[in-house]
């Protein structure tokens, strides 16, 4: 029987100045996969020094997700509203829970003062209804608390959730797993089976299923069962999944089980009343469409 269900191709945008973004999840006809509502691949681009401030990701909120950064490459700066300040590096997680409400910021310092590579995994998980209100937090990882295994070919991390037999210490909300693999050649990787939804996103390389060849940029979405991945030559895979949560809205940054959430969201931005990041409260982003920027925004 075949193991895929569908497979999923990015969608490139250029962010200026030739840095681009592949947007894989939401797309019509899959919303997520288990909790993961948001997937983008970051990169990979090699910065020169003196890049423009616009690249930054400005002063923005979200509700009813938590936020994992992940890099391959490179080096951003986190700042929040409730007082975080954390770069972050190749192989650690910022991890970052809005709840009922959060801003944060993103920044290229590192790059902008030196050049340099950046590579990575912008995703979000939605919230159970029970903890879409919870208070907001931020929680960084470096990369010797993550769990390893090594198995010949197969080279993972596990940077989220439970998945053979590892557990990760990421403050989770719900059942997932999130893994970053190296494979190399003729190597295989069976995914964890005991998930409702899973997939494997191909960064770099090339990888087999059923008999199918897929590279870089393709989420590949499996049917329940048995699931493995052979890799063709060395390459780099994200696997991820969990539990299905129910329907979810997106709008803008806001995720929530309510579309009556998202509106009080938007009027609460809207007004200033979410609080700008306590070291980087100076500009946001305004609500997209709105003719003007919000009159003043809690600092």
């Amino acid at each position: 029987m075949p193991m895929l269900d569908m497979v999923i191709d990015q969608r490139r945008k250029d962010l200026g100045g030739g840095f681009e973004v592949g947007r894989i999840l939401p797309v019509r006809g899959r919303r997520m996969v288990g909790p993961f509502i948001f997937f983008d691949h970051i990169g990979p681009t090699d910065f020169p020094p003196g890049i423009p401030r616009e690249i930054d990701v400005r002063p923005h909120p979200h509700i009813g997700l938590s936020t994992i950064t992940y890099l391959f490459a490179g080096e951003m700066m986190h700042r929040d509203s409730v007082g975080s300040e954390q770069p972050i590096r190749a192989g650690e997680v910022n991890w970052m829970t809005a709840g009922r409400g959060i801003t944060h910021s993103e920044r290229f310092e590192q790059a902008r003062a030196h050049g340099g590579p950046m590579h990575g995994i912008q995703s979000w998980v939605a919230l159970p209804e029970a903890k879409e209100e919870t208070d907001p937090t931020f929680d960084h990882y470096d990369d010797t608390a993550l769990p390893r295994l090594d198995d010949g070919g197969l080279r993972a991390r596990l940077v989220a959730g439970k998945a053979w037999g590892l557990v990760s210490p990421v403050k989770t909300h719900s059942p997932l797993f999130y893994l970053h693999c190296e494979l190399d050649a003729g190597a295989t990787v069976a995914l964890p089976d005991e998930y409702a939804e899973r997939a494997a996103y191909v960064v770099q390389g090339e990888v087999e299923v059923d008999g199918q060849r897929h590279g870089p940029g393709q989420m590949l979405v499996f049917k329940a069962g048995a699931a493995t991945v052979r890799a063709v030559q060395p390459s780099l895979l994200m696997l991820l999944g969990g539990e299905p949560l129910g329907q979810r809205f997106i709008e803008w940054n806001f995720v929530s089980s309510s579309k009556e959430r998202i509106e009080q969201a938007k009027a609460d931005w809207r007004a200033g009343r979410m609080k700008l990041p306590d070291l980087d409260d100076g500009e946001f982003i305004p609500l997209p469409g709105d003719p003007q920027a919000p009159p003043n925004p809690m600092s």
